[in-house]
């Protein structure tokens, strides 16, 4: 058995079918990211990264060092990317780089 609680807002939802759930306002909803077509080519930028390098290499960036190459890079590909450069994907090229400038200075903070 599990220490685990279920939340609740104090607000019902119910269904047609007599189902009753707790109200989703204010919780994110996080199906909305898959809107678009970025989050595939993102998926595919860090597929043929992987390849590349290995799974989750970038993960392993843990100083300032890497994550200001994170930020160079992010915005390199945001130019390239500004102006119709199509040699490379440079819009997932600007996620990539803001997800390891962001997950690197989280890890920094967290010292």
């Amino acid at each position: 058995m599990s220490n685990f609680t279920i939340k609740d807002s104090g607000k019902r939802a119910e269904f047609d079918s007599g189902m009753v759930r707790d109200v989703t306002d204010d919780k994110i909803n996080w199906s909305l990211i898959a809107d678009g077509p970025m989050l595939k080519r993102w998926a595919v930028h860090l597929t043929n990264g992987a390849k590349k390098y290995e799974a989750r290499n970038w993960m392993k960036a843990k100083g300032p060092t890497e994550r200001d190459r994170f930020k160079e890079s992010a915005f390199r590909h945001f130019m390239s990317w500004y102006y119709g450069e199509t040699d490379e994907d440079h819009a997932s090229g600007v996620f990539f780089n803001i997800c390891g400038h962001e997950y690197v200075r989280d890890k920094l903070e967290e010292k």
